[in-house]
């Protein structure tokens, strides 16, 4: 059952690295707070599942390097190398300076694309049945572009970084996602009535997205 329900949520074909053993190399960020126990209980899960994997397990607590706060080489070597990772929760020093790992990871792996698949189960009872729905969602810039300063003392401005070329990359994903997952139509999200000039960088590229025609497009 388990196998199923990951079969019919998968969100891209497995790319991982298989060995000699037949086994999948994978990297393992444990992150922080939870994320160490939450990593150990995924640990048993695959193990009771019967998944082939075997974990090689690296920390991203950043480092000084020419003055720089970056990810360890060998941490991003790992992932580049095994080209499938699971990360646990990270969490982000209070204060100046210090800037979000989960942007930085997304940044030096140009994860551009944030899917989440949201699939009803089978015996669990929710207040809406028959869920099959994927959200797909612009991981680099916008809310997450990580542009922030202090204007004067007890007034922040945060930047919300829109371009042509993020917009329109990841409409193509969400389009051809929708294409190869058998899904006909995307519906496209934003704040156009409140940002009036930022929607334009985003749903327009959208519309102009070239797989338009062969999906049905909604806006909200």
């Amino acid at each position: 059952a388990l196998r199923r329900y990951a079969s019919a949520a998968s969100t891209a074909a497995f790319a991982g690295q298989k060995d000699a053993n037949g086994k999948y190399t994978v990297t393992l960020i444990p992150g922080d707070g939870i994320g160490p126990e939450i990593s150990e209980s995924i640990k048993d899960i695959y193990v009771a599942a019967d998944v082939p994997i075997q974990w090689e397990e690296v920390s991203v607590t950043p480092i000084l390097k020419d003055g720089k706060t970056v990810i360890p080489d060998n941490a991003i070597h790992s992932v580049r190398k095994n080209t499938v990772a699971l990360k646990g929760p990270l969490a982000t020093p209070i204060g100046k300076g210090h800037v979000s790992l989960n942007l930085t990871l997304r940044r030096t792996f140009n994860l551009f694309a944030n899917v989440r698949p949201c699939v009803s189960i089978k015996g669990f009872k929710t207040p809406y049945d028959d869920v099959n729905t994927v959200l797909i969602r612009e991981n680099t810039e916008g809310e997450y572009s990580g542009i922030e300063h202090e204007i004067v003392d007890g007034v922040v401005q945060s930047i919300k970084l829109i371009t042509w070329e993020a917009s329109e990359r990841v409409a193509r994903y969400a389009f051809n996602y929708a294409q190869t997952s058998g899904r006909n139509r995307v519906t496209a999200v934003h704040k156009a009535n409140i940002m009036c000039v930022g929607r334009v960088s985003f749903s327009d590229p959208v519309h102009q997205t070239p797989l338009v025609g062969k999906c049905q497009m909604a806006c909200s």
